[in-house]
């Protein structure tokens, strides 16, 4: 049982990681129609944004300073870039994002290297806040859950409750009718892009200092994002954090598995074969839930994808 709870709450801390990347590349979607590759790569630029911050004026102040830094970069590259080949559709924005990824990393390891960061959480947060049989909880760990949280329920507040949330969601079905009724839309699309760029880097402050700061994090995340968002469904704030969760639970608890396959091939009729010789057939039989895990959200994507092509909560087809 305790372990089952440690489970829990590590599948909520990575889920909830989950979300606040990809609640802002939800956000742009939902209201521009633009899949931005390289919103991974503004994660990581807000980690190595708020560590270098965190060298000179402490943890708390990269915390607050990064994520405008990279919210104003991620306005800039709209405003200056993605909004001169919108016009062109789709492809040529994949290939513009695309680009831009690459781009950030080369200008990541030029400025801070090839090496992992020392950026740690804050001295305040270095204890465990409870614990759960011999398993400790780590206070860090509780603070990335209020601080997912109260970002999910600031943008569902935003964009339900609010005559600013409404001029965004309309401008993107009637940019027209907006426009003459007196509101920049190109200002309101670039604001969207920068808030959603931030977002991405308040997840990549937040997320530096418990699974690392260096070149290929974004890499390493930036794949799971897109497959939250199609599980989720393009464009639905509450299908991204479904499926955040979804995800995070799924890789935890398979990682933590001692389940065997050969189990399940004993239990249907199935003998272990005399001669494990060949490869295919000693894999099949030694194949463990854990082995697989990190594959397994992939596959849940690709069932969906078949079921349902809008995703859980979304509109439009993936």
């Amino acid at each position: 049982m305790d372990l089952i709870l440690v489970n829990v709450i590590d599948g909520l801390v990575y889920g909830l990681l989950l979300f606040m990347l990809s609640a802002g590349l939800t956000l742009i979607f939902s209201m521009m129609g633009v899949l931005n590759f390289a919103h991974a790569s503004f994660y990581m630029l807000g980690a190595y944004f708020a560590y270098q911050i965190s060298l000179y004026l402490g943890f708390w102040v990269g915390l607050l300073i990064a994520p405008i830094v990279v919210g104003v970069m991620g306005a800039g590259v709209e405003r200056y870039g993605l909004r001169r080949v919108h016009k062109y559709g789709h492809v040529p924005e994949l290939i513009f994002t695309f680009g831009l990824a690459l781009l950030i990393e080369e200008l990541v390891q030029f400025l801070w290297g090839n090496n992992q960061m020392a950026y740690f959480e804050p001295e305040v947060l270095k204890f465990a806040l409870f614990s759960v049989g011999d398993n400790a909880v780590a206070a860090y760990k509780i603070f990335m859950i209020f601080v997912s949280m109260g970002i999910f329920l600031a943008l569902l507040y935003v964009l339900t409750r609010t005559r600013v949330g409404m001029v965004i969601q309309a401008a993107l079905s009637y940019p027209h009718t907006v426009e003459a009724l007196g509101h920049n839309v190109p200002m309101v699309f670039m604001g969207v892009f920068g808030v959603g760029t931030a977002l991405a880097g308040l997840a990549g402050v937040i997320a530096g200092p418990m699974l690392g700061t260096f070149p290929g994090m974004a890499i390493m995340l930036g794949s799971i994002v897109f497959v939250t968002i199609v599980i989720g469904g393009l464009g639905s704030l509450w299908g991204a954090l479904v499926a955040s969760l979804l995800i995070g639970w799924m890789t935890t608890f398979a990682a933590a598995s001692s389940f065997q396959f050969a189990d399940i091939l004993l239990a249907i009729g199935m003998e272990r074969p005399d001669d494990m010789s060949e490869s295919y057939i000693r894999d099949l039989w030694t194949m463990t839930l854990p082995q697989i895990g990190p594959i397994l959200p992939y596959i849940l994507m690709v069932l969906i994808l078949v079921i349902r092509p809008h995703g859980l909560f979304g509109k439009r087809d993936a």
